[in-house]
């Protein structure tokens, strides 16, 4: 009989706030990067005491971190990885997932005790390409999104039975080759491969004949225009099943540049799909609707199933907008309770005394209460948090928030339609 192989929850942070959030709604491992040599140089990320301090919080939850340091490397980008690294195995992160050969080699020297997983910018298409890394030291090699089940599947099968496949589960697609484009070094001056993508695919274009100057003609796919490298964003929840059978030892959320509510609520709907899955089928098939009206709650484009039952067809693609779908709206984490019930959190976006908000639990509850009181750090009462970033004391009704509850509330029920 067939082992089941129990998947690993890799979920992304882009800080430390959202390290903590990741841990609390239930990854077993989390991704982050460093201020350099990371491929998502525009996400916050973590200075060198802030990931001391997450790898330490998430450690003590029993959660892995694993840092990012996957820049296709120039020649001056060397000794600085050097040194980087250097750091890195003081800090002690569980893995580091890197994609350049030469970093790769200053890695094993500089962190020899640290595994080592291969980015999906490396390509990794093949059974041979992942015993190669096996053979050089690699613990881990992450799939090509172009890869089909099928493919991964016959993977597992060719490459030894410690070696670990790594394949993305939910989060945005890129329209290049394992991402790898030059559009945006292009276009603005901003190398992809080296953190700073601009995300010139999401832009919409026209296009101009050589003897009509200056006359644009638009590139039609409906009366609305088109937006041809648009792509539409994954989501396997309906597929666990076929992903735990094609051997798959870790399923990979992205979105480093994502806020702490969507890391909650992705972490969460896949954590319990996960778990209900393993325990059994029946479960996960009864629950199915639940998962879809969770996962709809974060920010989303059409979702797709990308490459994974073959190549994907002109639905994969958006041709009409480049704007996310949003049903939820995130406030404020519990970043605090207070001895006379109150709780502190740092607010997000705009709410105001008296609206109806949900409290958004690891455990799967979502408790609506009431906002009875709005302080500021000073104590004076607000009628409303208009300012992002604020400190807020807040009294909640009924009073059943704690430390590191997500508070949200439906777009429809708020006045401001934009995540700070």
């Amino acid at each position: 009989m067939k082992q089941i192989r129990k998947p690993e929850l890799l979920v992304p942070a882009s800080s430390l706030e959202v390290l903590k959030t990741a841990v609390i709604f239930g990854a077993d491992a989390v991704y982050i990067g460093g201020e350099a040599y990371g491929l998502r140089a525009k996400a916050k990320n973590f200075t060198r005491r802030e990931m001391a301090l997450g790898i330490d919080f998430a450690h003590k939850h029993g959660v892995k971190v694993h840092v990012t340091v996957n820049i296709l490397a120039h020649n001056y980008d060397l000794d600085g990885a050097r040194e980087y690294l250097r750091e890195l195995a003081g800090l002690k992160p569980d893995a580091l997932i890197i994609a350049d050969p030469g970093i790769f080699t200053i890695a094993r020297e500089e962190c020899p005790d640290i595994d080592i997983h291969i980015s999906t910018q490396a390509n990794n298409t093949n059974y041979m390409t992942y015993d190669f890394w096996y053979k050089q030291g690699a613990k881990r090699v992450v799939s090509a999104r172009e890869l089909s089940l099928e493919e991964i599947k016959e993977i597992r099968e060719h490459i030894p039975e410690d070696m670990e496949i790594e394949s993305f589960i939910h989060g945005a697609m890129c329209i290049s080759y394992s991402g790898r484009c030059l559009l945006s070094n292009f276009l603005t001056g901003r190398d992809a491969n080296r953190g700073e993508c601009t995300h010139p695919c999401r832009w919409k274009y026209v296009l101009m004949e050589e003897t009509r100057p200056g006359e644009y003609m638009p590139v039609f796919e409906n009366e609305r225009g088109t937006y041809i490298f648009n792509s539409g964003d994954l989501c396997m929840i309906e597929h666990i099943p076929e992903m735990i059978d094609a051997g798959i030892d870790s399923f990979k959320i992205e979105g480093r540049m994502k806020t702490a509510l969507y890391v909650a609520t992705v972490s969460r709907t896949y954590r319990k799909a996960i778990d209900d899955y393993l325990e059994s089928e029946e479960k996960y098939r009864s629950n199915m609707d639940l998962y879809r009206h969770e996962i709809a709650q974060c920010t989303y484009r059409r979702f797709t199933t990308g490459f994974y039952f073959g190549k994907p067809d002109k639905s994969t693609q958006i041709y009409d907008n480049s704007t996310y779908v949003k049903e939820s709206v995130y406030l404020g984490m519990i970043e605090d309770k207070c001895g006379d019930g109150s709780v502190m959190t740092e607010q997000k976006n705009k709410f105001r005394k008296g609206d109806k908000i949900e409290v958004m639990k690891p455990d799967g509850r979502d408790m609506e209460v009431t906002v009875v009181s709005i302080k500021n750090e000073e104590g004076e009462e607000m009628d409303s948090a208009p300012h992002a970033k604020q400190k807020l004391k807040l009294i909640l009704d009924p009073p059943c928030a704690e430390m590191y509850d997500i508070l949200r509330c439906g777009i429809q029920d708020t006045a401001l339609r934009t995540e700070a």
